[in-house]
């Protein structure tokens, strides 16, 4: 099955910080999926399962990030994923 990618407008007033991240990360993790989120689209991402690689991306409100999504169920992971991002606002 080939990767999924989608990309996400954060809307969080504080960005990506230590409570979201951490679920992301926790999410990414237990996804069973090699998930990567990006800055810059285009550009290879870090691994979402790592709460330090997602953290020192910067994201800010306003911001757009890029996740790709490889194995098993690549479509409903990337959507629980992007609830997470969305949710804690």
């Amino acid at each position: 099955m080939a990767a999924i990618t989608r990309s996400v407008l954060i809307t969080d007033p504080v960005g990506i910080h230590a409570r979201p991240a951490s679920e992301f990360s926790q999410a990414a993790a237990a996804s069973g999926c090699k998930v990567t989120i990006s800055k810059e689209p285009g550009k290879p991402g870090v691994d979402a399962a790592s709460i330090l690689m997602v953290m020192s991306l910067g994201v800010a409100k306003g911001d757009t990030v890029e996740l790709t999504v490889d194995g098993d169920n690549a479509e409903q992971v990337a959507d629980q994923l992007i609830e997470v991002l969305t949710r804690a606002e």
